[in-house]
């Protein structure tokens, strides 16, 4: 099982790469433009150097024709590292870029997904990752959770290396669905973290924790202090 932060905002990478064991970090567009207009590649490095070279980096192709995301793929690579999982929208044209970039050895992520053929095609391209978008398929009425059940038989079927990212989550129980399913990773802001960490139920329990603790040995008191 792995965790993923979906956000590009360096305070947020920092403090969660403390705390949690993080797989790895992905970005898009979209969460590239919160962070305003920053130097694109020099913010990726730093993103790099917060996570380190053995956790995973996404970085999304913006081209939408073939020529154009094979060199953003290359510029990325060049201008980052080697080892940037390069995500690629599942299209067309995406599925030609992912054939491509696996056919040259580079890491891919197929995003974009929200159907199980998208999925099934993007596993036989190669794709190292694969993104269904469970809450935006909630949006368009599909069933996130039954299509990341099957994709996961597929994997196992064809005995693929892929595996499910799971992402577009509004909740903390969207990702344990997700993952219930079938996935074996999951990417999320972390929002969805701090949301389910701060439930009022845990902080009254370290409260009477506290509380019963100095009841016997005195405020303030530690095991250490013992």
């Amino acid at each position: 099982m792995e965790f993923m932060l979906d956000t590009a905002n360096l305070a947020e990478i920092e403090k969660y790469v403390g705390i949690l064991p993080i797989a790895g970090v992905t970005s898009n567009p979209s969460i590239v433009k919160k962070e305003g207009k920053v130097d694109f590649f020099e913010h990726m490095k730093k993103i790099r150097s917060l996570i380190g070279e053995r956790h995973s980096l996404h970085v999304q192709v913006v081209a939408d024709d073939y020529e154009g995301m094979l060199q953003d793929a290359e510029t990325i690579l060049a201008k980052i590292d080697q080892k940037v999982f390069i995500k690629v929208p599942v299209t067309e044209v995406g599925l030609k870029v992912i054939k491509e970039l696996k056919h040259r050895g580079v890491n891919v992520t197929a995003t974009a997904i929200y159907t199980r053929f998208q999925a099934y095609l993007a596993i036989a391209a190669g794709a190292d990752y694969i993104a269904p978008y469970f809450n935006r398929m909630e949006n368009q009425n599909i069933d996130p959770r039954a299509a990341i059940s099957e994709m996961a038989k597929e994997i196992q079927r064809s005995g693929s290396q892929t595996k499910i990212l799971a992402a577009s989550f509004k909740n903390a129980g969207q990702v344990n669905a997700a993952l219930e399913a079938g996935a074996q990773a999951a990417t999320m802001g972390v929002e969805i973290i701090a949301q389910a960490l701060a439930m009022p139920s845990i902080t009254q329990a370290v409260t009477d924790f506290t509380k019963d603790w100095e009841a016997v040995y005195g405020a303030g008191g530690t095991i250490t202090s013992l």
